[in-house]
């Protein structure tokens, strides 16, 4: 369940292979040792007859092991905080595949279990002391029945949060300007929808802190589908190739072909030389553009308004049009020079008198789209020093996880029941914690 609308994700968009959750496919071995153990005390009923190096209220001798009841927590360790996701499938996971076999029958015991979670969306914060940590999920139950799905609950908690922070903080760098989610192509496809998930919890995060509207732009339709959105895009390089290197004739052939609802917007980098390729671009629309307002067609208008240009340069390549100590690839003066040439640019044009206004203003209003290695450190550089872009887009950095942006979820059991009481039992250096985020969750309203 989302912070920002309450809705979980639909069962069916998940996915899950609830077969192979069960039988622990998805589990680092250990986990389904565990299970054989805990099974095999339990049907040779076997009780506890070690000693209790714990200082313990009450004799466990006799405690029927296979059968323990604990207390897990989840909790992040990504400092100073994480913006959690994936709690939705955390949960889905353990509804589905809660229980134990009986010869080839899944016994399902989800029913059996007290759970209680916080919401997707939620920042949790991490100090470096494991002793004071904020969960973000806590399972009461017999341990056997969920310990294989450890592995996988903690995989989709660290893959999602990783992702969602890593935007979060990007948009702060970006001081609420949108950015475009093109890490696609540098993961599997089968982790499309729930990175754009991420994605999108992100941008819910930074428009509810701030106040703001920032849109959610994904690449693929599987990037937007747990949420409820589409893919969205332009062209590629390849079309321009396909064009024999004539941007703006392929720009041309977009705007007749691409519905009006798509923005059009030029990559601008194929020939090196972003401000020739631009101001073509922009002269081979315009007079497009100003038949269609002369004769108040407000379709044509919105098929042949130049959205923005991106620019995409690769970073061993210095742009024709800047001079040699200005640098290589997307950099600040490169955005600047092509600024002011497109603001410029209807100075050049015949345009009769009473267009001309509409001329300028034709213009000025078309968008910078920078996109090729921005980190948020990048992005943060650029605001600071006022460079006039109005969209991002970034796509492998926001996958990151580095020793400086390491995002990891541990689960420990913390506490044992005996008889009718719970005691504490985590590993030295951890302790049970609480949350005021959670919230009790009925694993029978996820079916």
């Amino acid at each position: 369940m989302a912070l920002f609308d309450h809705q979980r994700i639909p069962a069916h968009l998940l996915k899950l292979d609830s077969d192979g959750l069960r039988r622990g496919f998805y589990s680092d071995k250990y986990f389904d040792n565990v299970v054989r153990v805990l099974a095999g005390y339990t049907a040779a009923g076997s009780v506890f007859a070690g000693q209790n190096p714990r200082d313990l209220s009450v004799d466990p001798r006799g405690i029927p092991i296979g059968d323990i009841e604990v207390e897990a927590q989840i909790f992040n360790r990504r400092s100073p905080l994480a913006l959690v996701a994936g709690v939705d499938v955390a949960l889905a996971m353990l509804r589905a595949a809660t229980g134990y076999f009986v010869g080839d029958s899944f016994v399902e015991t989800a029913h059996h279990l007290r759970v209680e979670a916080v919401e997707d969306g939620v920042i949790t914060r991490f100090s470096g002391d494991t002793e004071a940590v904020q969960p973000v999920l806590k399972i009461w139950g017999r341990y056997r029945d969920f310990a294989l799905l450890e592995t996988p609950i903690l995989g989709i908690l660290t893959r999602a949060s990783r992702i969602a922070t890593n935007v979060y903080n990007t948009l702060l760098a970006a001081r609420g300007k949108p950015v475009l989610f093109f890490p696609a192509r540098f993961d599997l496809p089968e982790v499309q929808s729930t990175d754009g998930y991420a994605y999108w919890l992100a941008v819910q995060r930074y428009n509810h802190d701030f106040g703001s509207k920032v849109a959610p732009l994904v690449s693929t339709d599987a990037q937007a589908l747990w949420w409820g959105g589409r893919g969205g895009g332009t062209v590629p390089h390849a079309l321009i190739a396909c064009f024999m290197a004539d941007t703006a004739e392929a720009m041309l052939a977009f705007a007749e072909h691409i519905p009006v609802d798509v923005p059009r917007v030029a990559l601008v980098d194929f020939n090196n030389d972003t401000v020739r390729e631009s101001l073509a671009v922009l002269q081979a629309y315009w007079p497009r553009y100003l038949a269609a307002l002369q004769a108040g067609d407000d379709q044509a208008q919105r098929r042949w308004t130049l959205f923005g240009v991106r620019l995409d340069t690769s970073a061993n390549m210095r742009d024709v049009s800047l001079p040699p100590a200005a640098g290589t690839g997307v950099n600040p003066a490169l955005v600047r020079v092509v600024r002011a040439a497109l603001n410029q640019a209807w100075e050049g044009w015949d345009v009769p008198a009473e267009w001309l206004d509409a001329a300028k203003a034709y213009c000025q209003n078309v968008k910078i789209v920078v996109s090729g290695g921005f980190t948020a450190q990048k992005i943060d550089r650029f605001e600071r020093d006022n460079v006039p872009v109005d969209l991002y887009g970034v796509g492998s950095t926001l996958l990151r996880n580095a020793e400086d942006v390491n995002t990891d979820f541990t689960m420990d059991v913390v506490r044992v029941k005996l008889g009718d009481h719970w005691y504490d039992m985590p590993k030295l250096g951890r302790k049970p914690n609480d949350n005021p985020d959670l919230q009790p969750i009925d694993l029978s309203s996820l079916a």
